[in-house]
C-alpha cells in the first residue's frame, strides 16, 4: 500500500520511535519533571541501537533549543538531565556523537543571558567531566569553556547571592576542564600559556575574597581548583603555571600585601609534585631579578614569599645551581646597600627609598637565607659557607665588591649583611667534623685583622665561630657570664675525639690569638666580653683534652696580664670587663675536670667582698640595678685579686694534666700569622728566632752562663720598620696608606715607594748584620769581624 511520505510528519504514530521515545519522555506540566518510566525505555532503546544514539542527541538537542526560544526553561531542564542520564548510560565509541550535542547544547545555555542557564549548564558539564571515556577524541575543543567559565569566575552580578552562584559555578567548570583535559594527550593542551592567562587570574581573584570558612564559598571552591590544577602539573607545564601568578601579583600589588601572596605559595608548594618544588624557586629567583628596581616593599614581599617557599621545599636540594640561589640573593643585599646609600632605587634618581624599607628588605634576605641553608644537606652548607665568606671584602684577602656608590661605608655594611647571612647558616649548622666545617680557606678571612675593627662585625664573628663550634647547643646555657654557673646543666661530651684534637693542633692557636686581640680592642662592650666569654666556655665543652685546657689557662693568664698592663689604651671599664670573663672561665673551667677549684674559689671569694667589680655576674650585667659602679681613675687590682700562675701549676701537677702543666709557666704571646708578616713565606728571620727559641727552651744551663743579645721576631722587625709606641697610631698609618693607594695617581705611588729605597737598603743591612753574627768563642772573646758572605758573593746586588 502506497502512502504519502508527507503523512508521516502528521501522524505520530507513523514518526521514528527514536523521537517517540525521546517525545514521551517530556510531562504535560514541566513542574512534574522527567517521565523516569519513559527515560528508562529512551536509555534501554539507546543501549540496544548505539547507532542511534547521535540521532537521539540530535533531536534532543533541536528539542531543548526550541524550548529554549520560546522561553520554556522547565523543558529546557528536562532536556538537560535526558542528555545527563545518557552519557552516563552509554559507554561504546558512539558516544562521541552524543558528546558533540551535548557540548553544543551546553553552550547555548551558557550564551543565554539567564545566570539559571549558566549554573544549569556548569552542572552538566561537571558531570561529563567526571565521566571516563573509553575512546579517544581527536577534534573535540574546550576553548570556549574555558573562555566562558573564566568570565563567570569574573562575574559582577548586582545580587550578592546570585554573584556568588555564578562565580562557584565558574570555578567547578574550570575544575571540570582541567580534570577532563589534563590526563589525555589528545585533548586540548590545558597548560598552553594562552589557557593558563585564563585560568590561573580567574582562580587568584576569587582566592583573594576573605570570607568566612563555607564549603559553597568562591574561596573555598577556588583553594580546590587551585590545589588540584598544580597538583596535576607536570615538569614541563610548571613554568608555564607559575608565570600568570607572578603576573597577577604585579598588575595587583599583591606583593606589598604579602600576606595573600605568601599563602598562595603555600598552597602551591603543598599542591605541587615535591620533585618540581625547585621549579618554583627558580621561577621566584627569576622574578626577583627582574623586579632590582621595583620598590623595596615589593622586593621584600618576593623575598619573604621565598623564604615561605624554601621552609616548606625542605627536600634537601633547591635544584641543580644550589649557589646560583644564594648568588642572587647576595646581590640583592648588595643593590640594597646601594639604593640605602643613594637614596634612590633606579639609575634615573627619580624614584626615592629610604633606609628603613632597605634595612627591612635586607632583614627579610638574611632570613631567607637563613632558610634556604636550612633545606640543604650538611655538605652543601659548608659550601654555602665558603662561598658567603668569599663575598666578604675583607682587604688583602678578599677584594672589595665593585659597588660604584659604596665607598667605606658601602663595604662595611656589605660586610655586616654577609656576616649576618653567614650568622644565619652557621646557627643551623651540624657536623661533627670540624676540620670541614672550619677550613682554613673559611677561617683565615674570617679571624683576620680587618674584620676585627669594627665593634659590630666583631661581635658577627664571635656569634659565628660559637655557633660553629657548639655542637651540642651548649651556648644558650653559657650565654650569662657569671662565677656560678652550674656544670650539670651543660650536655658535656665523654672524651675528645681525634678530629677534634687534629683541629685544634691545626687551628687553636688562630682562635687564641683573635680572642686575645679581641680583649684589646676599646671599642668593645658588654655584649663582646659576654661573647668572648661563650667562646671560651664552647671551646672548653667541645674541644678540650689535657693539652687545650693548659693553652686555654696560659690564655687566660695572659689576659689577666693584658688587663693588668699599663700600655694598653683600655679603660676601666675594658680592664674589669677582661677580669670579669677570666674569673668566669676559670670558674667553669674548674668545675670541668682540672683540680683548681680552691684557688678559683678563694680568688672568687676575695673579689666578692673587696672587688665586686671584677666579677662577671657585676660588670657584664645588662640590668643597671644588678651593675656596680667603677673605679675612678686608674685600675689597681691587688694581688690577693688576682689568679696565680704557679699555684694553678701546682695544682695541675699531681693530676693527669701534669706532663703539660710545666707549660704553664710559659707566658702565651699570640701567635704572628702570615697578615702580620705581609707575606706568604716565611722569613729568613722567623726561622733564626725559632730555632733560637728552641735553644733556650732545652738548654736550661743557658741561665746560668752569660746571655748574649737575643735574635727574636721583634728585633728583625723593629730594625725593618721603626715601629710607633701604640697601636692607635699603627690604625691610624694603615688608614692613609689604604686611602692613599686608593686615591693617589700611580706617578705620585711610584715616586713615594722609590724615595724609601736608601732608607730600606740600610735597614735590610742591619738585618744581614744580625743573622750572620758570629757565635762566642769558648774563651770569651770575640774573633775579629770577617767580611759578610753576601758581600763576597753577591757584591751591591743582594739588597735590592
Amino acid at each position: 500500500m502506497w502512502m504519502c511520505p508527507g503523512l508521516c510528519g502528521c501522524c505520530w504514530a507513523l514518526r521514528p520511535r527514536y523521537k517517540r521515545l525521546v517525545d514521551n519522555i517530556f510531562p504535560e506540566d514541566p513542574e512534574d519533571g522527567l517521565v523516569k518510566a519513559n527515560m528508562e525505555k529512551l536509555t534501554f532503546f539507546a543501549l540496544s541501537a548505539p547507532e542511534k544514539l547521535d540521532r537521539i542527541a540530535a533531536y534532543l538537542s533541536e528539542r531543548l533549543t526550541r524550548e529554549l526560544n520560546r522561553h520554556r526553561y522547565g523543558y529546557v531542564c528536562i532536556a538537560m538531565e535526558a542528555l545527563e542520564q545518557l552519557l552516563l548510560a552509554c559507554h561504546c565509541q558512539s558516544i562521541n556523537l552524543l558528546v558533540e550535542s551535548f557540548l553544543r547544547t551546553l553552550r547555548l545555555l551558557l550564551e543565554a543571558d539567564k545566570p539559571h542557564l549558566h549554573i544549569l549548564a556548569t552542572s552538566s558539564f561537571v558531570k561529563f567531566a567526571n565521566i571516563e571515556e573509553d575512546t579517544p577524541s581527536y577534534h573535540r575543543s574546550y576553548d570556549f569553556f574555558v573562555s566562558r567559565f573564566s568570565q563567570m569566575c569574573h562575574s559582577q552580578h548586582e545580587d550578592e547571592d546570585t554573584r556568588t552562584e555564578i562565580r562557584v559555578s565558574g570555578i567547578r567548570g574550570l575544575q571540570g576542564v582541567v580534570r577532563k583535559t589534563v590526563d589525555d594527550e589528545l585533548q586540548v593542551n590545558i597548560w598552553e600559556p594562552r589557557h593558563m592567562e585564563q585560568i590561573v587570574p580567574a582562580l587568584l581573584v576569587n582566592l583573594q575574597q576573605h570570607t568566612q570558612p563555607d564549603s559553597e564559598s568562591p574561596a573555598e571552591q577556588t583553594e580546590v581548583c587551585f590545589r588540584e590544577l598544580f597538583g596535576r602539573a607536570a615538569y614541563g607545564h610548571i613554568n608555564n603555571a607559575i608565570r600568570p601568578v607572578l603576573m597577577h601579583l604585579d598588575s595587583h600589588s599583591l606583593w606589598e600585601g604579602r600576606s595573600f601572596a605568601v599563602r598562595c605559595f603555600q598552597i602551591i608548594m603543598y599542591s605541587i609534585q615535591s620533585q618540581h618544588s625547585h621549579l618554583v624557586i627558580q621561577q621566584l629567583l627569576g622574578h626577583l631579578d627582574a623586579n632590582s628596581r621595583s620598590p623595596a616593599s615589593v622586593r621584600a614581599g618576593i623575598v619573604e614569599v621565598l623564604s615561605e617557599a624554601a621552609v616548606i621545599e625542605a627536600t634537601g636540594s633547591v635544584g641543580p645551581a644550589v649557589l646560583e640561589v644564594f648568588n642572587t640573593l647576595l646581590r640583592q643585599l648588595r643593590q640594597s646597600v646601594d639604593y640605602q646609600l643613594t637614596g634612590y632605587y633606579d639609575n634615573t634618581g627619580k624614584h626615592r627609598t629610604t633606609s628603613l624599607e632597605e634595612k627591612t628588605l635586607q632583614d627579610a634576605v638574611i632570613k631567607t637565607i637563613g632558610s634556604f641553608a636550612n633545606t640543604l644537606p650538611v655538605y652543601q652548607r659548608s659550601e654555602v659557607m665558603l662561598f658567603i665568606m668569599g663575598k666578604i671584602p675583607v682587604p688583602g684577602i678578599y677584594p672589595a665588591l665593585g659597588l660604584p656608590n659604596a665607598g667605606f661605608e658601602g663595604s662595611r655594611m656589605i660586610q655586616v649583611m654577609l656576616l649576618k647571612s653567614l650568622l644565619q647558616v652557621a646557627e643551623r649548622y651540624e657536623s661533627s667534623n670540624l676540620l670541614m666545617a672550619l677550613p682554613s680557606s673559611f677561617l683565615e678571612p674570617l679571624l683576620s685583622f680587618p674584620l676585627m675593627e669594627d665593634p659590630d662585625i666583631r661581635l658577627l664573628v664571635l656569634s659565628i665561630l660559637t655557633s660553629l663550634i657548639d655542637r651540642r647547643h651548649n651556648a644558650a646555657r653559657l650565654q650569662a657570664a657569671s662565677a656560678v654557673l652550674d656544670v650539670s646543666l651543660l650536655e658535656l661530651k665523654d672524651s675528645c675525639s681525634r678530629q677534634d684534637v687534629l683541629f685544634m693542633r691545626k687551628h687553636a692557636q688562630r682562635l687564641y690569638r683573635h680572642v686575645y686581640l679581641a680583649c684589646k680592642e676599646e671599642s668593645s662592650g658588654r655584649g663582646h666580653y659576654q661573647a668572648l666569654f661563650t667562646l671560651l666556655a664552647v671551646l672548653s665543652v667541645e674541644l678540650a683534652n689535657e693539652e687545650v685546657v693548659v693553652d686555654l689557662i696560659r690564655l687566660v693568664l695572659a689576659l689577666q696580664e693584658l688587663a693588668l698592663s699599663n700600655q694598653e689604651s683600655l679603660s676601666v671599664f675594658n680592664r674589669c670587663g677582661v677580669h670579669g670573663v677570666c674569673a668566669a672561665f676559670l670558674s667553669l673551667l674548674s668545675q670541668l675536670g682540672p683540680p683548681l677549684h680552691l684557688h678559683v674559689t678563694q680568688v672568687i671569694d676575695s673579689r666578692h667582698r673587696d672587688a665586686p667589680h671584677l666579677l662577671p655576674q657585676h660588670v657584664l650585667a645588662d640590668k643597671p640595678s644588678v651593675c656596680v659602679s667603677l673605679p675612678e681613675g686608674d685600675l689597681k687590682v691587688d694581688d690577693t685579686l688576682l689568679f696565680v700562675q704557679s699555684k694553678m701549676c701546682e695544682a695541675l701537677s699531681g693530676s693527669s694534666y701534669s706532663s703539660h702543666a710545666e707549660r704553664i709557666n710559659t707566658p702565651y704571646t699570640p701567635q704572628l700569622t702570615d697578615e702580620d708578616r705581609l707575606s706568604r713565606r716565611k722569613s729568613v728571620g722567623d726561622i733564626v728566632s725559632l730555632q733560637m727559641d728552641m735553644d733556650a727552651q732545652y738548654c736550661p744551663d743557658t741561665q746560668q752562663k752569660p746571655q748574649m743579645e737575643q735574635i727574636t721576631f721583634e728585633t728583625l722587625k723593629n730594625a725593618i720598620e721603626d715601629r710607633g709606641g701604640v697601636e692607635e697610631e699603627e690604625r691610624r698609618k694603615r688608614r692613609e696608606v689604604v686611602e692613599r693607594f686608593q686615591t693617589a695617581p700611580f706617578e705620585e705611588i711610584a715616586a713615594h715607594c722609590g724615595a724609601k729605597t736608601a732608607s730600606l737598603q740600610s735597614k735590610l743591612d742591619q738585618v744581614f748584620e744580625l743573622i750572620i753574627r758570629p757565635p762566642p768563642s769558648p774563651s770569651g772573646h770575640s774573633p775579629p769581624r770577617s767580611t759578610p758572605l753576601y758581600e763576597m758573593k753577591f757584591p751591591d746586588l743582594c739588597v735590592y
